[in-house]
């Protein structure tokens, strides 16, 4: 069976909820990833922060990144799945909660990585891809934008 560790990015890595925007932004482009999980004083993931979320919450709203933090514009509950979860569990989680992102935990309740949609392409069948694409984008009473948030379980 293949599982969250086998399709995931390693070396994911947690931004405090404190930590300004620009300094998110500088940490994606040094990791060259869209996403960090964000973690409050006691190092529990509180949300999540895109490189979308910098953009639209912060610059395009008129806010200066180096004053706004990660706290400021994470929503949401936190979703993540267990390194051992089957693709099947993962592809369920980020679908019903359509989620494009998913950190993933281990045994010990520890950051390890990251999947994203281009995880998912590299294992996922066309029809496999396809089904997903529609159910994480399809609209919803809740609306697009809490498609890059997570929430958790």
């Amino acid at each position: 069976m293949t599982t969250a560790r086998d399709i995931m990015n390693e070396g994911a890595r947690w931004i405090p909820a404190t930590e300004t925007l620009d300094r998110a932004a500088q940490i994606m482009r040094d990791l060259d990833v869209g996403a960090l999980p964000v973690s409050d004083q006691n190092e529990r993931m509180c949300g999540i922060v895109t490189d979308r979320d910098i953009v639209v919450k912060c610059i395009a709203a008129g806010h200066d990144p180096a004053r706004v933090t990660c706290g400021d514009v994470c929503e949401g509950t936190p979703r993540w799945v267990s390194s051992t979860a089957s693709v099947e569990d993962v592809l369920r989680e980020m679908e019903q909660n359509q989620i494009r992102r998913l950190p993933v935990i281990d045994e010990h309740k520890k950051l390890i990585g990251m999947i994203s949609e281009a995880d998912l392409a590299r294992h996922l069948t066309d029809d496999q891809l396809a089904e997903f694409a529609e159910r994480v984008y399809a609209p919803t009473h809740r609306g697009a934008s809490g498609a890059g948030h997570l929430a958790r379980s």
